[in-house]
């Protein structure tokens, strides 16, 4: 139950607490390097600073490779009492057995669409980007439940349309085709009106 307004959460949100080590993957690289792994486990070594124990968040946990893994087992064997790991991942099934087992596992819900265009739309708002509903839908529903690839996706959006946002926009940005041009085909399909059809392909 974070308050998110004394100094131990202003500082984790701030990502500057000492007590909280976040492993994550280097831009450009396909996996979290076996030095990293280290880092955290000299980091280990130390008593807390602020907090009562110390956090380590690795992030996209299937990238570790072999040696950051093995670097990590032994402490995940047996933890110093004041450490806590946090492991992330989307892909469960490329943890290693062996990490999994040394874990309590928690499966997060997929967040609902509504959900995720109030936080989109307030973003939005904060960054004083004009965005549509339409738009902010066509994001949502493309995230499908994942706020990280949602906030990826608005990023990018953003960056399009410098500083507005509409749904032909997202949906050129996406790939997606326009929903009345599906239905349309779909009535001349049913229709037998082959020209038409060929006419509305191209």
């Amino acid at each position: 139950d974070a308050c998110g307004t004394c100094a131990q959460c202003v500082r984790v949100a701030a990502g500057t607490h000492p007590d909280v080590f976040v492993v994550a993957r280097e831009e450009g690289r396909r996996d979290i390097r076996t030095e990293q792994a280290r880092e955290v486990m000299r980091w280990l070594t130390l008593r807390p600073l602020m907090a009562g124990r110390k956090v380590a968040l690795v992030e996209d946990a299937e990238r570790l490779n072999e040696h950051g893994q093995n670097a990590l087992l032994k402490t995940l064997e047996e933890p110093p009492e004041h450490v806590k790991f946090i492991f992330a991942t989307t892909e469960i099934r490329k943890v290693p057995v062996t990490v999994l087992s040394r874990c309590q596992r928690f499966d997060l819900k997929r967040v609902p669409m509504d959900t995720l265009v109030a936080h989109f739309a307030k973003i939005a708002e904060t960054e004083k980007v004009e965005i549509s509903p339409e738009a902010l839908a066509l994001l949502a529903r493309a995230a499908d439940g994942s706020v990280r690839d949602g906030l990826s996706m608005l990023d990018q959006a953003i960056a399009h349309g410098g500083g507005v946002v509409d749904a032909a926009q997202v949906r050129d940005m996406l790939g997606l085709a326009d929903r009345s041009r599906v239905l349309e085909l779909f009535e001349k399909t049913m229709k037998g009106d082959a020209p038409a059809m060929i006419s509305l392909l191209g």
